[in-house]
């Protein structure tokens, strides 16, 4: 097996396309050989807990609506290209997403990790929920098929929140700017939302390779 590791961020539309279209080719060869872990990288680290109103945070980051606008053309043209729903006019506010991670952590531990990552996706980008929410992020826990009233009481404490904070920074000092960025077997780092044909070109490669060393 092959592990590939996955920086991404819930609110990261780049994220979010990048693994439509890595689970495409995932899905075309259900015998690939990878094993995914996610590892948090927050987009926004000195966002405020509560989060900002979208649209002052897009303008501000972009310099303006109409620049906003711009930067955000080609992300609704791929996502859709990808079969994604993007619902960005039902999201209000622009979170900060360190409960998420946080909750990402958990679900792995109990072997749910992807499908935790499918649902914050979905909250955010389809539905237009808050995911900085206590109360959102026990309700995806149990969609999930976690313990909602633990995750409650963790989210409510200081539970694993350094951890996640230095998981990030870590990832930081070596050298990642950006996510998506997915690590194949702990040496290529792979930046940005790549196609499904790369991933099902490099499954392929990867799979020639491990079959000739047999």
């Amino acid at each position: 097996m092959v592990k590939l590791d996955i920086l991404s961020d819930p609110i990261c539309p780049w994220c979010y396309i990048g693994k439509a279209n890595l689970f495409k080719a995932l899905e075309a060869v259900p015998d690939h050989p990878f094993v995914l872990e996610w590892h948090p990288f927050q987009l926004n680290p000195d966002m405020p807990a509560a989060g900002m109103d979208r649209r002052s945070y897009l303008e501000q980051k972009f310099g303006g609506k109409e620049a906003a606008v711009k930067a955000y053309a080609p992300v609704v043209d791929r996502a859709e290209a990808a079969g994604l729903t993007l619902n960005l006019d039902r999201i209000a506010r622009t979170p900060n997403t360190l409960d998420a991670h946080r909750l990402i952590h958990w679900a792995g531990i109990e072997k749910q990790q992807t499908p935790m990552v499918d649902l914050l996706f979905n909250a955010y980008f389809v539905e237009g929920r808050d995911i900085a929410d206590h109360e959102v992020l026990a309700d995806l826990a149990d969609a999930a098929g976690l313990d909602a009233a633990i995750v409650a009481r963790l989210l409510d404490s200081d539970a694993d929140l350094q951890d996640i904070r230095d998981r990030d920074a870590h990832s930081r000092k070596m050298g990642i700017s950006a996510v998506p960025t997915f690590i194949v077997a702990n040496q290529h780092a792979v930046p940005g939302a790549q196609s499904t044909e790369m991933w099902t070109q490099t499954i392929a490669d990867i799979m020639s390779q491990m079959a000739e060393a047999d």
